[in-house]
């Protein structure tokens, strides 16, 4: 039996002419998207990926579903969903949306980013800055294959696009994770910050 969790989202454009980010908690899936782009179709294409992901079993048919989706549109995103289950939550990803995982006393990164930037690190490399923001891998160019998946036991679960953990280092994002309001603040903090991209949170348990 899946146990009641309460979810909160929270959105900014930031200094974007359009809002490309999309977030959506429905039933049974959370879903997170930062589409590709400052403009109308990456707004639509997070939009079309997000209601897509959460009308899924699971989470990697929820990136599928996506995918499907987008046929119909002309724009990409990145894209992270989760799915509760009875001990915990099934995520999955491509590019570089998060999932984060509070335990009550420690913040954990769960995804890997699918950017040039990881690409070169895990290789021992350092990267250009330029390079974060490079994605290696979307929903409209993904694979069963490539789609980023894991698992976690139950705790809060915390779901960001690059907007929010661009601009704030891993202990900032710690120090708001496990306290009230936790959506919001992030999104808030990551504009004071500097941030200028779109920023978006959604935060459940």
């Amino acid at each position: 039996m899946l146990m009641q969790r309460t979810v909160r989202t929270a959105s900014s454009e930031g200094m974007r002419l359009h809002n490309a980010d999309a977030v959506l908690a429905a039933g049974h899936a959370f879903a997170l998207a930062d589409g590709i782009g400052d403009n109308p179709a990456a707004a639509r294409a997070a939009q079309v990926a997000v209601a897509a992901a959460v009308r899924a079993p699971d989470a990697v048919s929820g990136v599928l579903a996506a995918q499907e989706a987008l046929s119909a549109c002309i724009g990409d995103t990145v894209l992270v969903v989760a799915t509760p289950r009875a001990d915990g939550y099934e995520v999955a990803w491509v590019g570089d949306a998060r999932a984060y995982h509070w335990d009550g006393d420690t913040l954990t990164l769960l995804t890997t980013d699918q950017t040039v930037a990881e690409y070169f690190r895990s290789r021992g490399a350092v990267p250009a800055p330029r390079m974060e923001h490079v994605v290696t891998n979307t929903v409209r160019h993904c694979t069963p294959d490539n789609i980023g998946r894991t698992t976690v036991r139950s705790g809060r679960l915390v779901l960001t696009s690059d907007g929010v953990h661009g601009p704030l280092p891993h202990a900032a994002l710690t120090a708001i994770a496990g306290g009230g309001d936790a959506a919001a603040r992030l999104v808030r903090a990551a504009l004071h910050a500097g941030g200028t991209d779109n920023a978006t949170a959604l935060v459940a348990g």
